[in-house]
């Protein structure tokens, strides 16, 4: 492989961090909600939506089953706020993380 190639895949925007760090913030919210207060089903379903902010989704779904997510950035921005919805309303993460650093 040369350093041409890895570079080029290698695609570093504004853009990828931005989701790069929503995705640590959701994956910790997750991880709270899953070990503290008693929500271990929703907090794994906060972490498996996190993973969108990881990976290339469009790429994964284009090699599985070959069509891909239109307009992924409107998506992500959508499932973002109903992630903070859930895990600041409904999931009450500031009394959980409370909790975990009682714990701590």
């Amino acid at each position: 492989m040369n350093n041409e190639s890895s570079a080029s895949e290698l695609r570093i925007n504004p853009l990828t961090i931005i989701s790069w760090i929503f995705g640590l913030l959701f994956f910790a919210a997750g991880f709270v909600n899953t070990f503290w207060g008693g929500d271990t089903g929703f907090g794994i379903f906060i972490i498996l939506l996190s993973l969108v902010y990881f990976l290339p989704v469009n790429d994964i779904l284009k090699k599985m089953v070959g069509f891909t997510i239109p307009r992924m950035r409107i998506v992500k921005i959508v499932l973002g706020i109903f992630i903070i919805w859930a895990t600041m309303g409904v999931g009450d993460l500031p009394d959980k993380v409370e909790m975990m650093l009682m714990d701590l």
